[in-house]
């Protein structure tokens, strides 16, 4: 077996910002794991948000190299077990081994994931595309240059309804909000009621994640749905979720990869909640292991490469209001040429 990582710095189409801050380049860290004639590509992004940085992430994934090599045959689901103990403080990393482990696993079972898992693509949603926080005149500028039917709208700012108000006028989408946090109990409670007659679908994170007081009083009065993201970082959170939100939003970074994310969607379908897969501005390596979970889903925000200046990699598209998987096995993801023999770039 041979374990190889690469960073890069994705230059952004716009300055992204949501209430966390603002960011023109996302870190990333790309793990390739070769055994035999078969490569398997795995991603996780670095935020300073959750205190993770592409070093810290790839000492993580160095650390456990003689545990991958001795393990490697085994299922990627396996693996994870044997690595979670030892990655218990990275779940970043532990994604990105985890995606590669299930991209080299399709590979060598000459199957893309989804067949592999017995998945239909069929009838799959598509993904939102995000419009990070600025002026409502920036805002809408964005949208106009990427004409979309499903918008995600990030929000946080004391002008948040007048923004979607003025942003309707220019848009028949659908609009999907996202709050990060930002708002109280009352605000959310309010805002939900004139969002819902701006043809919002649901509302997203409004709270604080430890406000579970002010999310009783939300889940009892507001009139939208209300998607959990920050608030269900973990397997563990998904039952306390079902109590107070409609849906949760799962980021396979967080949680330490698709093994994890499996077992989340089922459990969060079993509770009855709506579920969803977000990224985290990931390249296409990151968003085609996403894509292979599409089937089970009831909504997708997989947008990264697409708000990307230029991606790294080729795999799952998204173009044409369509989702176009490769024919490749595996998660179909590749490393473009030009980057396989650069271990940084920034």
């Amino acid at each position: 077996m041979k374990l190889e990582t690469f960073t890069f710095d994705l230059e952004l189409k716009n300055t992204f910002t949501i209430t966390h801050g603002s960011r023109d380049f996302q870190p990333t860290m790309i793990v390739k794991l070769t055994e035999g004639a078969f490569s398997g590509y795995g991603e996780a992004v670095a935020t300073s948000y959750y205190g993770m940085s592409v070093e810290k992430m790839q000492q993580s994934v160095q650390s456990v190299e003689q545990l991958l090599a001795e393990n490697v045959h085994r299922s990627p689901e396996e693996l994870w077990c044997i690595l979670k103990p030892h990655l218990e403080h990275d779940s970043f990393a532990l994604c990105a081994i985890d995606i590669a482990m299930h991209d080299l696993h399709g590979k060598r079972n000459n199957l893309p994931l989804y067949k592999l898992w017995g998945y239909d693509l069929t009838n799959i949603p598509l993904t939102n595309y995000t419009i990070g926080v600025d002026s409502p005149k920036k805002m809408v500028e964005k949208m106009k240059a990427f004409p979309w039917p499903l918008y995600k709208i990030k929000l946080g700012t004391k002008e948040d309804v007048k923004i979607v108000k003025e942003l309707r006028k220019h848009s028949d989408s659908i609009f999907r909000v996202d709050a990060n946090g930002a708002w109280t109990a009352g605000e959310t409670i309010e805002n939900s009621k004139l969002l819902k007659d701006l043809n919002v679908e649901f509302i997203e994170q409004p709270l604080p994640r430890e406000d579970w007081e002010g999310m009783k009083k939300v889940k009892k009065e507001a009139v939208l749905p209300i998607i959990a993201d920050e608030s269900c970082i973990t397997e563990a959170d998904v039952k306390k979720c079902a109590e107070y939100f409609d849906g949760v939003n799962i980021k396979l970074t967080k949680c330490g990869g698709l093994t994890p994310g499996r077992r989340m969607i089922k459990e969060a379908k079993q509770l009855g909640l709506k579920v969803m897969v977000g990224c985290m501005t990931e390249s296409t390596i990151g968003i085609s292991a996403i894509a292979h979970l599409l089937p089970i889903l009831d909504y997708v925000d997989m947008d990264g490469a697409m708000l990307l200046k230029n991606d790294i990699a080729d795999g799952v598209k998204v173009y044409d209001h369509k989702t176009l998987f490769p024919e490749r096995n595996g998660t179909g993801a590749v490393l473009l040429p030009k980057y396989e023999n650069l271990k940084s770039v920034k």
